[in-house]
Formats: C-alpha cells, structure tokens, sequence
C-alpha cells in the first residue's frame, strides 16, 4: 500500500500545482472540459502546432529521464491531456515530432500552451496517479470511462451490538464488511431482501433501532429477527452474521449444508414451526444462487471484461462475479477512442474503472494487454493484495469469457441503434424548433412550491447521450414573491446566465446552452425572454412547452415561440415523447427537491437559531425539557440542571430567548 499511498500524496500536490483558470473541484473540472470534448476533437480551433511545440520544448528542457505525469493545458489552463511516463524527458519530446504523430494528437500538440509536471517514486506509481488525475480533471484527448453512478456495495455495518445490513454507495468510510460492486441498485435491493429473509439480519437505522419497544412489520413478515425487543441475543445475532459473511465471502455451501441439517434436525425432534423458518431460509439462499444470469460456478472472485469494436465505436461489457455468484453486468462506452489501440483502450479502462472500484484477485480479459505487468503492480498496490490479470483459455472461466464477449457485441449493437434513432429524432427537433444546428446541450427549467412557499426552481441538462446528472442544479427562491411564478422564473434565469456571463463570457467552456426549454405558456416565456434581453442576451434559442386545453391529456402540448409563435406536434411523434421526456424529468427533479427543503422546515427546531448549541446539546434538551417550548420558558437555573449543559452553555441559551431588543 505504500506505493499507493504516495501516488496519492503525489496527486494532492498535483492539486496544489493546479494551472491557473482550472477548476479544483472534480464536477467543476468536468464542467469546463467534458461538453467542450466534442468540440475539440471536430478541430474547430484553427491549429498552431508551432506555439505548441515550443511549448513543449520549453518543457523538456528541464526534464529528466525518470517516471512520472504530464498535464497538457491550453491557453485557459484547461487540461488537455494527462498521460504517465516511465521517463518523462523522452516520453514528452516526442511530442515535438509532430510529423510522426498522427492527425488526433497534432490537433491536440496545436492547441497546447503549458505543460504541468508531477514526479513519482515509479512507473506503477505514475500509472496510479494518471487514474486519478484523469477522474478529476475529464481531459478532452483522454480515453474516457463515462459513468454518473458509482457502483453499490452490500455493508454489515460493525460498531453495534447487532450491526445492520445495508446498501452502500461512495466512499467506504464507515467500520464493516463491504461485498460488492453489484451492478445496479436493482440487484442489490433483490439480495438485500434474500439475505434479510436467509440470516434475517436488521436493516434498520441504529435511531430507528434504539427506540422500538414491539417488533416492527420486517419480523413479522420473517425479515428481521428483531434483536430491538431482544427476541434474539446477542451471540445468537453474531452466528447469523458469521454465517452471513461466509455467504457472502464464496462459502454458501457450507451454510446450505447448515441450514439443511439445522431444518432435519428440527423436523425430527417435532419442531415443526422452526423447521418450516428454516425451509424459508433455504428457499431464500436457493432464489439467491438460482437468479443468477449467467453460469459463474468454479470462478469464484473475478471480474471479467471483454471489448466489442464496431463502426469506430467501443463497447465493453463487465460482469462482477464473487465467491461463485454474479453479482451483474455492466456495459460501458468510453469516450475519445478515435484513433486508439483497442488493447491501450482496455487497459485505460481497466484503470479509471478501479479507481471507484476495489479490485479482485482475478481480472479475467479477452485480449493480451499491454503493460499487463504494470498494470497488476499497479492495482495490487491500491488493493493491498495481488491481483493477477489474464486471458481465459479453457473450462468455466473460457466459457464466462465467451458470454461475456457476445453481451459486449450486443451491447454495442443496441448502443448503434439507440445512437441512430436519437441522432433521427435531434434532427427532426432541430427542424421543428427551427434551431440553427443539432443542439449539444439543453436545459430544461421548472419551479416548484406550495402556495409560494418553500421554492425551488431547478435546472436539467440533457446531451446526445442522455441526462448530464453531474450538471443539475438547484436554486432556493429569494427576492419573488409568494405565487409569483413568472417572478421565480425570472429569478432563476438571472441568476443562472448572470453566472454563465461571469464564468464563460466567450461561451467556449461548455457552460452556455444550445437551447433552452421551460416549462410554462406565454407568461413564463416572456418572463425568461426579457430576462435574457435585459443581460443582453438575445441568441439563445428558447422555447416554452406549456399543457394543452385539456391539462390531464398527453400528447397535447403547445410550444411557445419567443415572438408570439405556437407549434404542436401530431400526439404519435417521437420528437414530442422526447421532449415530453425532458419535461417530466425537469419536474421530477424540482418536485423531489421541494420535497427536500419542505421535510428540512418539518424538521427544524427553534432550537436550531441558538449559536453553539449542536445536535448533541439539542438533544439533550429536548430529552430533559421534552419540548422546545419548554425549553424557552425554563429558568435559567432550570437550564443549568440540565445534562450535558454547562453554565456558560445555559447563560447563552437563555439570554437568546430573554435579552429585549
């Protein structure tokens, strides 16, 4: 681990030494380089490969051959590219042949203006550290592996008597026994509900836990063995976690076994009711194995990954299979591939995918890759175990290979007709909407509130290849007025573009929309227009989709041009079920963070408005006094008494509610 321990010190002081005009935060970076992606590689940029040979030169003067990680940057300070380096001065002057290098990496030599330099102890080490700095900063000449959504993990969460079963994305911060990556919620959810009815393991919150004085609905359904109420204790709560683990961990026959001779032994001795819980658990560990998609028997912990290529595209599909179950299939599509070896393109995948994911001993591929040795040094050092990569050639590994690689082709071939029919229908919005080109970026806009109350307007972002989650924002209503709607609007929109004028006033960082979409009739359209018009913005196409005559019938909606114009579409069209599509995601966002905001102001106590007071002193006022109000009126010596509250703490909370004025 120690290698990897300084790779990441090495990628703090890559942050340190950030190019002056990029961003610090990831989703800030991604912001300012990952839409403008497209545009780069179309070379809309007229080329200076000589300012950007001198530049590299310059660099390679002061180079020596020893390992490391380059950063490209333009003439913003955005990163271009960021690529590692067993000698750095002999890796980067290459470079400067611009003749030998082909047409991809010239455009991208034409645009660069500085170059950022990051030493490491080794090659491995270098190798670590592009992972991470490529995650961060989304580099436009990169090979990119494009996914919003880490991947979730099975925890038994330990620091409890009776520690919890949970599903658990992001960092794995908290003290347990992580299984995982699943593939998707969905199949972590079905082997949650399985496991919770074979081990009957808690999935409650330790508050919700504290405070049962009954069972809950999970035991009487045969979910839960409710050691809340203590109807079981605590060593026999620690065996079925033990037993979970083994499952979990490879060793579900054994525990089958168990269970079988647990449910004999029951039967035998007449106890029909515990021999019937135990068939239950056994159906439950049966359905778990038995609803695997493919056949991962005698694998036991792997991930296997295989590449399919078609039409310049890639697509690669990984199944995640642990102690002999597959836990799911994922499909991935990299990014800016053009022009690269498919091999390289596996391995860099292989890398970004293993900086959110921990890796197993066994990664099994379908094609030899090169620097396959790096790259197990690599992964070893951040998992802390070996970790051995190698392409299957006979028996149960062979044939997982083999479904692996017809899932990638298949994959791939929805993706091109998917893509096909998408890029159809953005022709025929551009044409509808009378839009000067096929829009790279929309914006959809709603608000949301009760009778003025608690708004929210929000934004959605939608690009070629669907919903840009990363680019969602939210914005708390201030200055409108209470059911003010076109007031929120407006709002929402000068704050939105007055950001967009200060941050990309040249409109080349991918901040500006190709179109605007919101949600409304006239009165929201003319709100937005004369916004846009008063920061003199008056090139941003907009349109308002507003419901028909009749609100409850879809298919009806009517779209408001900025001078007066409406349009509608025959109630079949997929141009107006995409649209349609855009809009109900706009309101599913913004409904949901009402909703946020409205359970936050449930929640709130006057007690909240006192500085110093935490949740912990809050509780413990609350538990003594039993309500707020009770704690405003106490006295002061009342308040001293209290648990955990000092004189000070009390003199403070009662000269808040007491000082006049």
């Amino acid at each position: 681990m120690a290698l990897f321990r300084r790779a990441r010190a090495a990628y703090l002081t890559g942050m340190s030494r950030t190019p002056a005009g990029t961003p610090s935060h990831p989703k800030g970076a991604e912001r300012f380089n990952e839409e403008r992606a497209s545009n780069t590689l179309r070379g809309d940029a007229q080329p200076d490969i000589e300012a950007g040979v001198m530049a590299i030169r310059d660099v390679v003067k002061s180079l020596r051959p020893q390992p490391g990680v380059y950063r490209m940057t333009d003439a913003r300070g955005d990163v271009l590219y960021v690529g590692k380096a067993r000698a750095l001065k002999n890796r980067v002057s290459n470079y400067t042949q611009v003749e030998r290098l082909p047409i991809r990496l010239q455009r991208m030599v034409s645009q660069t203006r500085g170059m950022e330099i990051v030493t490491t102890g080794s090659e491995a080490e270098a190798l670590l550290l592009e992972a991470q700095l490529i995650k961060r900063f989304r580099p436009p000449y990169n090979v990119l592996l494009r996914d919003d959504k880490s991947f979730p993990f099975i925890l038994l969460r330990e620091g409890h008597d009776f520690p919890r079963i949970m599903k658990h994305r992001g960092a794995r911060k908290a003290k347990g026994s992580y299984y995982g990556p699943f593939a998707s919620a969905g199949s972590v959810n079905t082997t949650i509900n399985a496991l919770q009815k074979l081990f009957l393991l808690r999935s409650c919150t330790d508050s919700f836990f504290s405070r049962r004085d009954r069972p809950c609905l999970l035991y009487q359904i045969k979910r839960c063995s409710a050691p809340c109420v203590g109807r079981i204790d605590r060593e026999g709560y620690a065996e079925l976690i033990r037993e979970a683990k083994d499952f979990l961990g490879g060793r579900s026959g054994a525990v089958q076994k168990k269970i079988e001779e647990q449910m004999k032994e029951a039967a035998e001795a007449l106890d029909f009711e515990r021999a019937a819980m135990l068939r239950d658990r056994l159906r439950a560990a049966t359905f778990i194995q038995g609803s695997q998609g493919i056949n991962a028997g005698g694998v036991g912990d792997a991930d296997v990954f295989a590449l399919a290529a078609k039409g310049g595209h890639i697509g690669i599909q990984g199944f995640f299979v642990r102690g002999g179950q597959n836990w799911g299939h994922r499909a991935f599509f990299p990014s800016h591939t053009q022009d690269i070896d498919k091999d390289e393109v596996l391995s860099r995948v292989l890398m970004q995918f293993y900086e959110e994911v921990p890796p197993p001993r066994t990664i099994l591929v379908d094609r030899d890759l090169p620097e396959r040795e790096l790259l197990e040094v690599a992964l070893a050092e951040s998992a802390g175990h070996k970790v051995e990569i190698s392409v299957p050639q006979r028996g149960d590994r062979r044939r997982l290979m083999e479904q692996a690689k017809r899932n990638a082709v298949e994959a791939l071939d929805r993706r091109l007709a998917e893509s096909g029919t998408q890029a159809k229908i953005m022709r025929e919005l551009t044409e509808f909407l009378e839009l000067p080109e096929v829009p790279a970026r929309i914006e959809i806009y709603d608000n949301s509130h009760i009778q003025g109350a608690k708004a929210v307007g929000a934004m959605v972002v939608a690009g070629p290849e669907g919903f840009l989650k990363n680019h969602y924002r939210k914005f708390n209503i201030k200055s409108a007025q209470s059911n003010d709607d076109f007031g929120m609007m407006r709002e929402v929109m000068h704050r939105r573009f007055c950001r967009a004028l200060e941050e990309d006033p040249d409109r080349d960082g991918g901040l500006w929309p190709d179109l605007v979409l919101i949600d409304g009739g006239k009165g929201q359209m003319s709100s937005v227009r004369d916004t846009l018009e008063e920061l003199g913005i008056e090139d941003v196409p907009l349109i308002a989709i507003a419901k028909g005559p009749h609100h409850g019938r879809e298919g009806r909606e009517i779209f408001h041009f900025p001078d007066g114009r409406e349009k509608t579409l025959p109630v079949n069209s997929p141009v107006l079920f995409y649209l349609q599509r855009l809009r109900d995601e706009s309101h599913r966002y913004v409904i949901g963070a009402h909703r946020q905001k409205r359970s936050r102001a449930i929640s709130a106590s006057p007690l909240d408005e006192i500085p110093g007071i935490g949740p912990s002193r809050k509780r413990a006022l609350l538990l003594h006094f039993g309500t707020a109000g009770k704690v405003r009126a106490a006295a002061l010596d009342d308040l001293k008494r209290a648990p955990g509250i000092s004189e000070g703490v009390a003199q403070k909370i009662y000269d808040f509610y007491h000082t006049s004025g």
